[in-house]
């Protein structure tokens, strides 16, 4: 039989016990649960059916009727993912009447109720505190300096729209939530809930899936404006709410954070509330939508950071979406089993997101 001395105890010891560490170590993992921890309990492993409480919600279309192949692929993806299994209605709107042919090919693609709706004139047209030439002016000087949109008329008209109209309405009076969706997104992940039952269930009243960086050119006096309607309803301003997230310095600066609002997931009674419309009122009077190109983006976004507070907005990881040139997918592998994005190219991870922003915003 082999003796051991001593000096050879000490060396074999260490081995056996560094063997003993790798074991362990590499082969832990294997028996924990397959969930990161902070995935347990999201909803989107947790499926839920359309047996379920249902919400009185819809999906919001602002589209045209040369819009129709790309819209048509966008709900094919829709279906497909999520809304095959809940059947939310539809609402198309467009500024013009929908042909037979729009309705007839939209129809056919889904079990749910579909509704179309003109837009009235006044929420498509100049203001009547709107000084034309001086806005005409603007717009071209705007579209010769290379400014995205600069020049395009209808464009301002959407957003002044989207910023305060579109849940107006008649078709939108029946419903509590919205889903805004627009012609030519993707979305590359099954959802196996119901997102406006997570929203209703846990007082959110906003969510969304990309957060970026405007474009200073397109709202040069749009933070002093709100500065001034801060200063003139304060008692509209709760204390708690996430100014931290659009401002980097409490309130004196706009960083120039926001939702992207082409996807966005909302309460409408947030937007019919009286501190919202005396917010969308007060812009709407200064002009900036014309004389500027404001966006709903902006506009939603420190609207929900003037009145919400963080627990009432939510991060839709879980929603693979792609609004060209950006796109979310979510990182997380179980996630990940759900979707068929690259996770690579995902937004967040970019020097233009808000995303590190919204992290640290408590």
């Amino acid at each position: 039989m082999p003796v051991i001395s001593s000096n050879q105890r000490k060396p074999l010891f260490l081995t056996l016990a560094l063997g003993l560490f790798c074991t362990l170590f590499f082969l832990w993992p294997l028996k924990a649960p397959l969930s990161h921890p902070s995935l347990i309990n999201h909803p989107n492993l947790t499926p839920t059916t359309s047996e379920n409480t249902r919400v009185k919600a819809a999906f919001v279309i602002l589209t045209r009727n040369n819009e129709l192949d790309p819209l048509r692929k966008t709900i094919q993806q829709l279906e497909a993912r999520f809304n095959h299994k809940f059947n939310y209605p539809y609402v198309f709107l467009n500024d013009e009447e929908f042909t037979q042919e729009f309705k007839e090919l939209t129809t056919s693609l889904t079990n749910a109720e579909t509704k179309y709706g003109l837009i009235p004139k006044e929420h498509w047209s100049y203001p009547e505190w709107i000084d034309i030439e001086k806005a005409d002016r603007l717009r071209k000087k705007m579209g010769d300096e290379g400014v995205i949109y600069g020049d395009n008329l209808s464009y301002r008209h959407m957003c002044r729209f989207e910023s305060g109209f579109f849940y107006r309405h008649p078709l939108m009076a029946d419903y509590e939530y919205y889903w805004r969706v627009e012609p030519s997104v993707e979305f590359s992940c099954d959802l196996d809930y119901d997102p406006f039952l997570f929203m209703k269930q846990n007082n959110k009243k906003y969510g969304w899936t990309i957060s970026l960086i405007e474009l200073e050119s397109t709202i040069p006096t749009l933070w002093n404006t709100v500065k001034s309607f801060i200063k003139e309803y304060p008692q509209l301003i709760p204390k708690h709410n996430l100014l931290n997230f659009i401002s980097n310095n409490g309130g004196k600066d706009y960083n120039l954070c926001h939702f992207w609002s082409n996807f966005e997931i909302g309460d409408l009674n947030f937007l019919r509330s009286p501190e919202y419309s005396a917010f969308f009122d007060y812009l709407d009077r200064s002009g900036g939508f014309f004389y500027e190109r404001w966006g709903d983006a902006p506009v939603h976004s420190i609207a929900v950071g003037l009145f919400l507070n963080k627990s009432q907005v939510h991060f839709f990881d879980d929603i693979g979406y792609k609004h060209d040139p950006f796109m979310h997918c979510p990182v997380a592998r179980e996630l990940q089993k759900k979707c068929h994005c690259d996770a690579e190219q995902n937004f967040d991870l970019t020097d233009n997101s808000c995303m590190r922003r919204w992290v640290l915003v408590r």
